[in-house]
């Protein structure tokens, strides 16, 4: 897919305001990771269940059927925190097996994969917001493995050409002299929030034994987003139209969204145009598109 847009269109100041809000797991990419749950039986004992994050999406409600061990969910989700396996963190192993099996034509990208792939090529200020409880830090290094190995060479500089000229036109203070000081800049705009992580419980004001309900979590991380591109285009004195993207796989989590953008970001920020995209069908390839405020133009 080629960009719509170029560093000589940038320099004369076209550049729409165009920004992405991704979940990670079935929505980018699809994850090895699995969540250790119990398993009601037929004579009503309880045995040990591993299960991926899609089927979780679907039986989390079935209560009666499922619970976690002992009803600890921390054990069930043990996997989904900052912990090391053979000296190595846990998300960045999983990202790299999931990613090297797309890479290498052995398992297929999640139905956003190519969607976040564009976006990076295009340079868009984006923001991962998943469930999981890693650190920024560790989410970044995600995104970093992701540019590292799915973008080609061709790729790579189309992105660094984008960023230098967005550099050019609307950040003259930050230039950069090499390429990874430019890919650095552009990673450090992004937001990567672990909504279960003790740095996301601590920004949203709760003390360190408490956990975000998802859905609330997920409301206050893109609250997060938008306020923080918002403030970059005053800071640039960027008087354009924003659009926004919400992209994730849980329909319970895009049902909450898009009642949240429904009900309060569109008074909040009516200037912008918020689309979701329902990702829970992995053959529907980007998902199923709802406008929330359509009242722009921008071609989501």
């Amino acid at each position: 897919m080629k960009s719509k847009f170029n560093p000589i269109n940038q320099a004369i100041g076209s550049r729409d305001l165009k920004y992405y809000i991704f979940d990670w797991d079935n929505n980018i990419l699809h994850m090895p990771t699995k969540i250790y749950l119990e398993k009601r039986t037929e004579d009503d004992n309880w045995i040990p269940y591993l299960v991926s994050t899609a089927t979780f999406s679907i039986i989390r409600s079935d209560t009666h059927n499922y619970r976690a061990p002992g009803g600890d969910w921390d054990t069930a989700f043990a996997d989904f925190r900052d912990i090391d396996i053979d000296d190595q963190n846990i998300f960045l192993r999983d990202t790299k097996i999931a990613v090297d099996d797309v890479v290498n034509d052995n398992a297929e990208g999640a139905p956003s994969f190519y969607r976040f792939k564009q976006a990076l090529i295009e340079g868009r200020i984006l923001a991962i917001v998943t469930a999981r409880g890693h650190s920024p830090e560790v989410i970044r290094q995600g995104v970093e493995y992701f540019i590292e190995k799915v973008l080609n060479k061709s790729e790579k500089k189309e992105m660094i050409s984008n960023l230098r000229g967005y550099l050019q036109c609307y950040a003259p203070d930050e230039q950069k002299e090499t390429d990874q000081e430019v890919l650095d800049f552009y990673l450090s705009l992004n937001k990567y929030h672990g909504i279960m992580s003790p740095h996301f419980i601590e920004i949203m004001g709760l003390n360190s034994t408490s956990s975000p309900n998802t859905e609330i979590g997920k409301q206050f991380a893109i609250h997060d987003f938008i306020t923080h591109v918002i403030n970059i285009a005053r800071m640039r004195d960027l008087n354009k139209p924003i659009s926004i993207g919400f992209s994730d796989d849980d329909v319970g989590n895009v049902q909450a969204i898009e009642e949240y953008i429904r009900t309060t970001l569109i008074s909040e920020f009516p200037n912008v145009k918020f689309v979701v995209y329902y990702t829970d069908d992995p053959n529907t390839i980007d998902g199923r598109k709802v406008v929330i405020n359509g009242q722009l133009t921008l071609d989501l």
